[in-house]
């Protein structure tokens, strides 16, 4: 992958829309917010404010993970939504693909994590000053070579999934920061958010919303 930002410039791909809520699926390659310089001012925030100028940010993806992204469109349901956020009450899916044979089929990686300072953006594990970081796993099917599997965090740390699966040696394919050699060698990051969960800010419904999983 370069280092270059050169985001694809796909049609704005809405999964819903309402008086309070939007959610779009993320393209890999796009920024979720502008970045440091003119270069890398276009970003999903962006183009979704062309669209639904009302729109705010709730949370983000990192640049190269794709799937489900919400937004919310008033003051009162950015404030819901993001307290659903802080409370870990949200639920959130992610689709992977990994390196080797990850066993046994379901299981928890449960490692804090600090930004590696010298080496930002970058994530590290750190058992006496990290934050608590939590994901459970399950596979979906492997081989020796690459398992595939969902992902379900606990909790919301930077890079979280990605550090995790480093950590326990099966790197997530494509991962510039933290695969090496061949589980480097793919064409984007191979990581999708495929499900969000939430309760509505107007009247507490709950809803989840799904994002095809483009590998």
């Amino acid at each position: 992958m370069s280092d270059a930002y050169n985001p694809p410039q796909d049609p704005l791909a809405i999964l819903h829309d309402d008086h309070e809520v939007l959610l779009v699926d993320k393209p890999s390659g796009l920024l979720s917010v502008p970045g440091k310089g003119k270069d890398l001012s276009d970003c999903l925030l962006a183009r979704v404010q062309d669209v639904f100028p009302t729109a705010l940010l709730v949370h983000r993806l990192d640049r190269d993970t794709s799937g489900v992204m919400i937004f919310a469109l008033t003051p009162h349901a950015q404030r819901h939504l993001g307290l659903q956020f802080e409370k870990r009450q949200t639920k959130k899916t992610y689709v992977a693909r990994v390196w080797g044979m990850l066993s046994p089929k379901t299981g928890t990686v449960d490692l804090p994590l600090i930004v590696d300072w010298p080496n930002r953006p970058k994530q590290m594990v750190d058992h006496e000053n990290g934050k608590d970081a939590v994901t459970d796993w399950r596979v979906v099917r492997s081989s020796e070579a690459e398992t595939r599997v969902r992902l379900m965090p606990r909790t919301g740390r930077s890079h979280q999934l990605r550090v995790h699966m480093q950590a326990i040696r099966h790197p997530i394919l494509g991962d510039p920061f933290y695969a090496t050699g061949v589980a480097r060698d793919h064409p984007r990051l191979m990581l999708h958010s495929e499900t969000l969960q939430f309760r509505h800010p107007d009247g507490g419904q709950g809803m989840r919303i799904t994002a095809k999983c483009p590998f």
